[in-house]
């Protein structure tokens, strides 16, 4: 049974216990459509054809670097596929993940006892980025197809080497043309 907290039920967090995620790594992210819907396009022939709002999803991710200078952040491959987004985004060193001489961890950490974090505002961070991204494409998507909506949460993955970069690079490179067996695919 999940934990409560307040006398609700909580769901347990997806992300890495005790992994600050405005932390200087590299990403790999997944973001899917509420219920899977197809809503950005569709694969012919291994390509992928975005629509409308398929193209609302990567004018968003590429406007997420653009506006984000002091993250000194790192686009790495992505794709946009009819009913998720694929991505890699690196956060660089910066002023808001640089230690301190505050304990080594300019005051970040986690309540252990709630286990909650304890970083501070939930800004400069992974977390935030994705949901100004996700927000972003939501206003304009809503304006096409009023029923557009994103799975509450997101998948993501820490990389840690350089073989798994290139090996998550070429996943996603190949996505449009491995549809067919995708888990993501519906259809």
């Amino acid at each position: 049974m999940p934990d409560k907290f307040k006398d609700k039920y909580r769901i347990e967090s997806a992300r890495l216990q005790n992994w600050d995620y405005a932390s200087n790594a590299k990403y790999f992210v997944t973001i899917c459509t509420k219920n899977r819907e197809c809503f950005f396009g569709n694969i012919r022939n291994g390509e992928m054809f975005l629509n409308d709002v398929g193209k609302i999803v990567e004018s968003e991710w590429e406007k997420t670097f653009e506006i984000r200078p002091d993250m000194n952040l790192f686009m790495g491959e992505y794709i946009v596929m009819p009913n998720h987004f694929h991505g890699i985004i690196g956060i660089g060193e910066n002023r808001y993940n640089t230690f301190g001489t505050d304990r080594g961890t300019n005051g970040r950490g986690r309540d252990a006892m709630h286990r909650v974090s304890t970083f501070g505002p939930q800004s400069k961070n992974l977390g935030s980025i994705i949901r100004g991204f996700k927000s972003g494409v939501t206003v304009g998507a809503r304006l096409i197809n009023p029923d557009f909506g994103w799975q509450g949460r997101f998948h993501d993955h820490i990389i840690r080497d350089h073989q798994s970069f290139i090996r998550i690079s070429e996943y996603i490179k190949n996505n449009p043309r491995n549809w067919r067996d995708d888990t993501f695919n519906n259809l």
